[in-house]
């Protein structure tokens, strides 16, 4: 081999320092620099393959279009080649020799300005071949272009403060190929397995093959590239499996293609479970983000919301600006723009399934409800949430079943125009609360929460159709009042009304439990029960509030207000002790008792000492009245 023109060059002192940003901190992962080779592959496969389309007579016409990599652990040497448009000399000092400047977006200028474009060019600002420095010792780069009657080109440098350039004498086919001498300690890169690992990680989906030591590693096409018609069933659930390791098919795939307002391709599925354990402050999510095949982010999660973190799936775009070293994307209207289409496209899809097919999106809930009741906080998108969500409620037999807000306001009697909902643990735990007597009395169906979240996302949705949503404990008897009933709730009302002896002792338990409620009143909602504690402004339920002490780490007992029922026996026992002695110790400890079980019932008492020795000392007092006299007996 013999040399023409060689040349040898300096990096100016600016050019150093850029490379040395490049080398040491420009790329955070060291693997990266195959991914940037590649795909500088893949764009000079591109621009040769664009030149044949449009009939350029190029060197070497019936060349494979490929990328080969060679590996050479003995030496700790790699070589990556491709039959791609290769370069001149004078290319290779404008795209090589330069830095920031870009071969493949000089090509694009040239191409639109003969209003011809090619599909798939990566490159953006020139600098990725630098990226091989971080592993290299030493770099040189073979080249022929593929005009005809080019001469093959040879580069080397060790990436500190010089180059060489010079047009060589040797029988060389079309095409790049790049020899790199590893550094010691980055011989990794010489083992064939490590090299196959990061090309399927980053350059699985490039169009052209890529083959490792002759074995072919891209093996699994770019599916959201493909016509959707021309894909089968088999194909999907093939992709997603191995994009998810997942043994089972997926619950539901949709496969996007947009060219406007910004053109991007999305293959995006949801599995049919849920991971056993997730945390919604550390959860991993997010769409893996791809630039013309080549992956740019890991589960980027800008591009779906959170509560649509079950999603598994690829985005792919043209259009996206990276930033200078590909390993991440600004922050743009572009990216915001993509989310919002794919956002809204789950959303729909997953409406057509609710609409379709109710038990199948049954099966969605039970599976992924729980994380997506986090769309309270997608403000702009709660007429969307509204039709998605689901509850289980009195009106259904199996704790397991869920209804719609629809389903429940066709549902809803005559006159009625609240949904009505109560907070608890367990549907048992509900169906004994006190707040539920009226509601269940009438008829009327209540939405069962079990979840802190359930009321958040109530309180974000505001209503649904203009019927305002609405806790059971704050209900006005007076709401449910229907034409056919008034007349027996008026009966019903003048029962209930206090009595002299009862407000004499509604008084006296005011003035036991002082200001620890802020009123003890009769109720007109119980309707079995002896007492419950009810908020004294009906703003915040009680479930509310314990969320809202918990998150300012207030530990204090809220006041609330003492509603007794008049018609309960114990009331009116109570009355009758107070009336005949007004310094009952009985009606204090009863007065006491009666309190914490309500504290205890709202999930407020947080000692039960007193509460179980008074129970002690009240059963030895009542069961006293039980037991025979000895000496009678």
């Amino acid at each position: 081999m013999s040399a023409q023109n060689s040349e040898q060059h300096e990096f100016q002192a600016e050019i150093k320092k850029l490379l040395d940003i490049i080398i040491h901190s420009l790329y955070t992962n060291k693997e990266i620099f195959l991914r940037e080779l590649i795909s500088n592959s893949s764009d000079a496969l591109d621009k040769v393959r664009f030149e044949q389309s449009r009939s350029t007579e190029v060197n070497d016409p019936d060349a494979q279009l490929d990328i080969r990599v060679e590996t050479d652990k003995d030496n700790s040497r790699i070589t990556i080649r491709d039959t791609g448009i290769g370069m001149s000399k004078q290319e290779v000092l404008d795209n090589i020799g330069t830095i920031a400047h870009s071969g493949s977006e000089e090509f694009l200028r040239q191409v639109s300005e003969s209003q011809e474009k090619p599909e798939n060019i990566i490159g953006q600002f020139g600098v990725g071949f630098y990226s091989v420095f971080m592993v290299a010792s030493e770099v040189t780069l073979h080249t022929r272009s593929a005009t005809p009657g080019s001469k093959p080109v040879r580069w080397h440098s060790d990436g500190l403060g010089s180059y060489t350039v010079e047009e060589v004498d040797e029988d060389m086919p079309r095409g790049t190929t790049i020899e790199v001498s590893l550094r010691e300690d980055d011989s990794e890169f010489a083992d064939p397995e490590r090299l196959k690992e990061i090309i399927k990680k980053h350059s699985n989906f490039i169009s052209f093959p890529i083959y490792v030591d002759q074995e072919k590693v891209n093996t699994i096409p770019a599916l959201w590239k493909e016509p959707k018609f021309q894909i089968k069933k088999e194909q999907y659930k093939e992709f997603y499996q191995f994009l998810t390791y997942d043994t089972e098919e997926p619950f539901e795939t949709l496969h996007v293609s947009v060219d406007a307002p910004v053109q991007f391709n999305a293959l995006i599925f949801i599995p049919k479970k849920a991971p056993l354990f997730f945390d919604y402050q550390n959860m991993e999510y997010g769409l893996d983000l791809y630039v013309n095949r080549v992956l740019i982010q890991r589960e980027n999660k800008d591009l779906i919301p959170q509560y649509l973190g079950f999603c598994k799936g690829v985005v792919d775009s043209e259009d996206l600006p990276l930033n200078i070293a590909r390993e991440g994307i600004q922050q743009s209207a572009l990216i915001r723009k993509i989310s919002n289409n794919v956002t809204n496209q789950i959303l729909s899809r997953l409406q057509k399934i609710a609409e379709k097919d109710p038990e199948r999106y049954a099966e969605f809930w039970k599976e992924h409800g729980k994380l997506f009741k986090m769309a309270y906080s997608d403000f702009q998108r709660l007429d969307k949430i509204k039709p998605l969500v689901r509850f289980n409620s009195s009106h259904l037999s199996d704790p397991s079943e869920v209804t719609s807000l629809e389903e429940y306001k066709q549902r809803m009697f005559e006159g009625q125009d609240k949904i009505y909902y109560i907070s608890g643990t367990t549907r048992e735990a509900i169906e004994s609360s006190p707040h539920m007597e009226l509601l269940r009395k009438k008829g009327v169906e209540v939405l069962y929460l079990y979840e802190p979240i359930d009321e958040f996302l109530l309180e974000s949705l505001g209503d649904y159709e203009g019927l305002p949503f609405n806790a059971a404990e704050h209900i006005d008897p007076g709401d449910l009042d229907s034409t056919q009933d008034k007349e027996k709730d008026r009966e019903d009302k003048e029962d209930k009304q206090e009595t002299p002896e009862l407000k004499d002792l509604l008084q006296k338990m005011q003035e036991i439990l002082g200001d620890r409620v802020t009123e003890v009143r009769a109720s007109k909602r119980l309707q079995t029960s002896p007492a419950c504690l009810v908020n004294p402004d009906g703003s915040m339920s009680s479930q509310m509030q314990k969320i809202m002490q918990q998150i300012n780490q207030d530990n204090s007992i809220p006041k609330k207000v003492l509603e007794i029922n008049p018609e309960h026996e114990l009331a009116r026992n109570l009355s009758r002790v107070y009336e005949n002695d007004p310094d009952s110790e009985f009606v204090t400890k009863a007065t006491e008792q009666i309190f914490e079980s309500a504290l205890l019932l709202e999930g407020y008492l947080k000692d039960p000492h007193a509460l179980v020795n008074r129970t002690f000392d009240l059963l030895t007092q009542s069961s006293a009245q039980f037991a025979p006299d000895k000496e009678s007996a």
